[in-house]
């Protein structure tokens, strides 16, 4: 049960996991441009319950993904101890924008929400912020990396990135610009 859902009452509480379980299945399904209308409607309430819980679509994916990005923070801990903090910071974006792309739904909402200046918060988001966070303190601790990057700035570029290229057959246009992110992360030479 979420933090967000604990102060509810029980049929509120279960209308809202109700409409996550309805919202994760079509998306699942490749509904992704299902109404929120009509979710609501396939769960069985009035638009004015999803809306009170979900003002926005962004809203309701993000809780959807809510705790399948958990793991990656794990994946950045087991980086940062093998890879120099640059080389982490680099393979853990990749693996994101590869978890966010098989996740339909999910690249639509980061690029969204860092378009209308939301980037960093939401349960994805504070996620991704955090992990960004460790990432660029710990290169910026070794050197690998420069100590003025705000986190909410590289996880806008993130999306940007998706927003670009976040579709498979664009890989190799994605992994360049990556790259180049990465790249203007690191120190400049003196």
């Amino acid at each position: 049960m979420t933090s967000r859902s604990t102060g509810l009452r029980a049929d509120a509480r279960r209308n809202r996991e109700h409409l996550i379980a309805i919202a994760a299945e079509a998306f699942a399904a490749g509904n992704q441009t299902i109404s929120l209308d009509a979710i609501a409607k396939r769960a069985g309430v009035g638009s004015a319950t999803l809306y009170r819980h979900f003002p926005t679509r962004e809203d309701l994916v993000e809780e959807i993904y809510r705790d399948q990005i958990r793991p990656l923070r794990e994946d950045a801990h087991a980086l940062l101890a093998n890879q120099p903090p640059d080389r982490a910071i680099h393979i853990w974006m990749d693996r994101f924008a590869a978890w966010a792309t098989e996740r339909r739904g999910i690249c639509e909402a980061l690029v969204a929400m860092s378009a209308s200046g939301r980037f960093g918060s939401g349960p994805v988001c504070d996620e991704v912020q955090q992990i960004l966070g460790e990432l660029l303190s710990a290169g910026a601790q070794t050197g690998h990396l420069r100590a003025d990057i705000d986190p909410i700035d590289v996880g806008s570029m993130l999306a940007g990135l998706l927003s670009a290229a976040g579709a498979g057959e664009h890989r190799p246009q994605f992994d360049r610009m990556l790259a180049i992110v990465v790249d203007g992360l690191r120190p400049r030479e003196s």
